[in-house]
Parts: structure tokens; sequence; C-alpha cells
């Protein structure tokens, strides 16, 4: 039973002992480890606050490149509106191009077309009144007496000319 009572001169040196580790840890010892434990407290607190920073910074980045996303979107929808205004401007300016040049191309051929005609016309003149000439000479030549007479010449002269036509 002796093991488990101590007696009184090693209870006072183990108290003694106790109080003196006691005082030295209060005084030197307690004051370091609380302001190591403040410290790290402000550490963690202030690592706290600048992540709470970061992501209200990375939140307003999100808006701002949401915002600057929905512009771009909105550029090029504008864009392509005035690329599809454009095409169609283009279209149409190329379209009326095309019914004026085809106007202008008909008048053209109706030109065409009736100054051959003209020509046409002149060159029938022309030879219209040299067949009359050659009748008138041919007539004048023959002193011809009779209707009948100046009938025969007619039909043989016609029959000249649809000779050397064929």
């Amino acid at each position: 039973m002796d093991l488990l009572i101590p007696n009184t001169g090693l209870l006072f040196w183990m108290s003694l002992t106790f109080f003196v580790v006691l005082f030295i840890l209060w005084k030197w010892g307690f004051p370091v480890i609380t302001t190591m434990v403040r410290e790290r407290k402000n550490y963690i607190d202030e690592s706290l606050r600048k992540a709470e920073e970061a992501n209200e910074r990375l939140a307003n980045i999100q808006k701002v490149s949401e915002s600057i996303l929905q512009e771009a979107r909105e550029k090029q929808s504008l864009m392509l509106k005035e690329a599809a205004e454009t095409r169609d401007a283009i279209v149409e300016k190329a379209q009326a191009k095309a019914r004026e040049e085809g106007a202008r191309m008909l008048e053209d051929a109706k030109a065409a077309i009736e100054q051959e005609k003209k020509a046409a016309l002149a060159d029938i003149r022309k030879q219209v009144a040299a067949l009359s000439v050659e009748i008138a000479e041919k007539v004048l030549k023959q002193n011809l007496q009779g209707d009948q007479a100046q009938m025969d010449l007619i039909d043989r002269m016609l029959d000249d000319v649809t000779v050397n036509e064929k």
C-alpha cells in the first residue's frame, strides 16, 4: 500500500515543482502560445476574407463575361442582319440591272428589226422601181398597138422575173 499513498516530502517537492513550472509557463509560455493561436486565428480570418473577396470578384467577372458574351451575340445578330440586308440590296440591284439590260437588248433588237425592215422595204422598192423602169423600157421599145399585146408582154416579163428569182 505504500505505493499508492505518497509521503509528504515527495508531495511537497512535486507540488513545488508543479507551481514553478506553472509559473514559468504562465509568465513566458502561455503568452507565446496565446499569441501564436491569435496570429493563427487572424491568418485564418484573413484567408477567409480574401477567399470571399476572390469569390465576389469571380462572380463579378462571370457577370461581366456574360454581359460581354450577350453583347457579342447582339453584335453578331446585327452583323448578320446587315449582311442579309446588303445581300438583298445587291440581289435587287443585280435584278434591276438585268431587267434594264434585258429591256435595252429588247429595244436594240426591235430597232435592229425595224432597221432591217426598212432596209428590206427600200430594197424591194428599188427592185420594183428597176422592174418598172425595165418594163417601161421594154414597152417603149416595142411599139405595141393593142391591149392584148401589152398583156402578153407583161406576162412574159413576169415569167422572166419569176424564173430569175428561183
